[in-house]
């Protein structure tokens, strides 16, 4: 036995003295005492010293070990592959009754010996789950993965796991179960491992997004087993019309492995179903797993470019050419005194010269609509009109122009552009400007400085920022004709003056969330995912808040509707759907707050993946590698009496017996306030024997 105490034992000793003088002092002056004889003078006083010894003991505070024995009897869990994998074979009609016996068997015969759990695994791990092999897909090493986690330090006896060895999610099962050490796991084969004459779409790879009369690339893996020297056609329809196919030939006779490349016109806006399937052949296993669905999202990206001018010029042709490239934005060039003040529908605004013709009607139109504007000031555009521009730059000059090139800002951070383009940036010649201190608020983030020969100026050259109404670019210089013709004359193309001004138009195109209502949600789930949406909704000072009631109404492909309703989470919403059938689903959430309504709709997928029904053959050589690796053994499914009986020869699942220690205080045991009772009460009652008060 062990003892630990606050304060060194060795104390003990001087207050062993100190209670022997107490107990002598305390009776040196009774009259009474000095009568007795000395059997109960020695009596007296020993038990006065013993009581008091043991009261400093206590308050010494000695901690005395305390040991027990534990015994644990081992743990036996039961796996069970819950995937639909496990009904593709002639078996399957018993699997289900076959692992019923077992379990009653075992526990029959061991119940006295073991405890039972049992676990279904697939697309998640299950205690006493139901097995009814339903789930669309299998991840077998979560299941291990469960076991080990839940039962971490247990004595686990044994694990039995019911598979056909396939998975289709996750990490392979044998590197989980190899986790679990000193653990025998039987393994129990389900299905038939000969091959069998079937050809089947193994997987689709594509874009989730593609852009309105673009292409989109369209991957498929197709596998076919035993099907012989045949020709096959893999086609994609959409919409029941077939938009492409292909011959493909099978060789080996055993075994084949086909990549097959598709490039597909995005056609219409929208989230677009396709099929990619392949054409039957006789006598087939399953003809399930020849065709498959996915889904693209067709976006018109289109975005309106306005391209305005005070007087006509060779950059505004520049610019045009530029942005006429791009397929994805459209470009509308108008003299400011021909425009008729129309912005529906723009998102972007050049604005080259704004001192030519200067309308402060006009800049007022701009500014209330709250559209990008991409300022292009040259030495036409006077400092009082600078001032009036909502770019936060002024300008101390006179009417004196000077010339400057380029110099790149390396802690501009907005977008990134090539080293190409940064190295083309020491050949573009110089721009006209007018000559003067520049002077930038706060918030303006500079690309380009200006640069006299060698000598940089903290003059900005090209520079953005962002004001109430929207972002906005500055370049302060005329004449990047120059920069392009340039580029031409020295490298025969104009990729580099291309590049620069498409990324300062996709910058300032890409729109920012404002708005107070925001929805996050994936646009695509599979049948088998929990759907959870989350909202947030934002007061004036963009502070996150959960007071307005945020309602949900969802429609599917048949227009059944129906409504829910967010609830809040912390400072945020959330809404769970559970899992929904396969089909196409829009959604619309509403919500109100200080009288003013929000909206936001969106569509999302939920796709038919049936990766269970690839798998034609039972992949027992998994089952057999995990057995081996942990000292357990496979059994086919008919065999599992024969499991039964070789637990009971094994000599690796018993019992075993855990010691538990633990530290108590001396002051928690009652005998010691017994042992005390007893000796000052034997004391008073001898004191009130002898006469003593």
């Amino acid at each position: 036995m062990r003892f630990i105490s606050d304060i060194s034992v060795w104390w003990l000793i001087p207050w062993l003295g100190v209670s022997i003088f107490l107990s002598i002092f305390l009776y040196k002056n009774e009259t009474w005492f000095s009568e007795l004889n000395k059997y109960w003078q020695y009596t007296l006083k020993t038990l006065r010293a013993i009581g008091l010894f043991l009261i400093g003991v206590l308050l010494i505070g000695i901690l005395f070990e305390a040991v027990e024995y534990r015994i644990e009897k081992p743990l036996f869990i039961t796996l069970i592959d819950n995937s639909s994998s496990m009904k593709n074979y002639k078996d399957s009609l018993k699997v289900k009754s076959k692992i019923e016996s077992f379990e009653n068997e075992i526990r029959n015969k061991y119940g006295s010996k073991f405890d039972f759990v049992q676990y279904t695994v697939a697309s998640q791990v299950i205690e006493n789950g139901k097995v009814n092999f339903n789930e669309s897909n299998s991840d077998l090493s979560q299941g291990f993965e469960a076991i080990r986690t839940n039962f971490y330090n247990r004595n686990i006896g044994g694990i039995a796991f019911f598979s056909d060895g396939n998975f289709n999610k996750g990490s392979n099962p044998i590197y989980s179960a190899e986790k679990i050490n000193l653990t025998p796991i039987f393994t129990i084969g389900i299905g038939d491992t000969i091959p069998k004459k079937d050809q089947y779409i193994k997987e689709v790879e594509t874009n989730e997004i593609a852009f309105l009369r673009n292409k989109f690339p369209v991957e498929v893996d197709i596998e076919g087993i035993k099907v012989g020297k045949s020709n096959v056609i893999v086609s994609i329809s959409s919409n029941g019309k077939q938009v492409a196919s292909q011959s493909v030939s099978f060789s080996n006779g055993n075994y084949d492995y086909k990549h097959v490349s598709f490039l597909l016109d995005a056609t219409k806006v929208g989230h677009q179903q396709y099929t990619v399937s392949i054409s039957k052949t006789n006598n087939e296993y399953n003809y399930k797993n020849n065709s498959r669905s996915f889904y693209i999202e067709v976006l018109d990206s289109r975005s309106k470019v306005l391209l305005l001018a005070g007087a006509p010029h060779p950059d505004v042709a520049a610019l045009k050419g530029v942005i006429e490239k791009d397929e994805n934005l459209e470009v509308v060039s108008k003299l400011t005194k021909d425009w008729d003040r129309d912005l529906k529908n723009v998102d972007l605004v050049i604005w080259h010269e704004p001192g030519i013709q200067f309308d402060a009607s006009l800049q007022k139109k701009l500014e209330d609509s709250k559209i990008p504007i991409f300022y292009c000031v040259g030495p036409n555009t006077s400092n009082s009109i600078l001032q009036k521009l909502p770019i936060g730059m002024t300008l101390n000059s006179n009417n004196q122009t000077d010339e400057v090139q380029a110099k790149l800002n390396s802690g501009f951070q907005l977008f990134e552009i090539s080293t190409e383009l940064q190295t083309a940036l020491n050949y573009f010649p110089p721009l006209k400007i007018k000559f003067g201190d520049i002077k930038l608020s706060q918030g303006n983030d500079v690309l380009l400085y200006q640069r006299i020969g060698s000598i940089q100026k903290n003059d900005p050259l090209l520079f953005f920022g962002k004001n109430q109404s929207a972002k906005y670019g500055v370049l302060y210089g005329e004449g990047i004709w120059k920069w392009k013709m340039n580029e031409f004359t020295r490298l025969g193309d104009q990729k580099n003056f291309t590049e620069l001004i498409q990324k300062i138009t996709q910058f300032l195109v890409v729109k920012q969330n404002t708005s107070a209502l925001r929805v996050t949600t994936p646009k695509i789930f599979t049948k088998d995912e929990e759907i959870s949406i989350k909202a947030e909704f934002y007061n004036a000072s963009l502070e996150l808040i959960t007071t307005p009631t945020i309602d949900f109404i969802l429609k599917n492909d048949k227009n059944k509707i129906s409504k829910h309703q967010f609830g809040s989470v912390g400072n945020f919403y959330k809404l769970s759907l559970g899992k929904l059938n396969p089909g196409k689903y829009e959604w619309i959430v509403n919500c109100s707050h200080n009288g003013t309504k929000y909206s936001k709709s969106g569509v999302f997928i939920v796709e038919d993946v049936q990766l269970e029904s690839l798998d034609s053959r039972a992949d027992h050589t998994i089952l057999n590698q995990i057995s081996k690796n942990s000292n357990g053994k496979f059994y086919p499914l008919e065999k599992t009496e024969q499991l039964i009986k070789d637990i009971e020869n094994r000599n690796d699942i018993v019992e075993m017996s855990y010691k538990e220690a633990s530290f108590n205080d001396l002051i928690d045991y009652k005998i010691i306030f017994i042992l005390l009772i007893l000796i000052f009460g034997t004391e008073w009652f001898l004191r009130r024997w002898f006469g003593a008060y």
